[in-house]
């Protein structure tokens, strides 16, 4: 099993900028990709960010919303992922879920975070 603890979330003003952390543990030598999720009310659960690495070679995906205002990165020597937000907007506001990925096709499953709340208001 793996467990997935958020934190980093809270109420900042349009423009501001956050950074989310997700710590991993457990199984976490089974983890092959990581990554954020969010979910607004009324909503369904987007893509926020994932990454992945093999060896020395790492990827990143970004979802269209957030493209070029976000930034997803890992220490993998700590079990750690980070998502750097910047220029938020009031459309950012969401409970923001950190995911992790063990195995392939239709051998993968997925661990989720309890989530943290980011507001964007002024």
């Amino acid at each position: 099993q793996v467990q997935l603890v958020e934190s980093g979330g809270g109420l900042v003003q349009p423009g501001g900028s956050l950074r989310l952390s997700c710590a991993a543990s457990g199984s976490i030598s089974r983890i092959n990709r990581m990554g954020w999720y969010r979910q607004a009310p009324g909503k369904q659960r987007e893509l926020v960010a994932i990454i992945a690495s093999s060896g020395s070679t790492s990827y990143a995906n970004y979802g269209d919303s957030v493209s070029g205002r976000f930034t997803i990165t890992g220490d993998y020597a700590k079990n750690m992922v980070y998502l750097q937000m910047n220029d938020l907007k009031p459309e950012d506001t969401a409970v923001y879920y950190c995911n992790a990925r063990t195995g392939l096709g239709r051998y993968e499953d997925d661990y989720w975070g309890q989530g943290t709340q980011v507001t964007v208001s002024s």
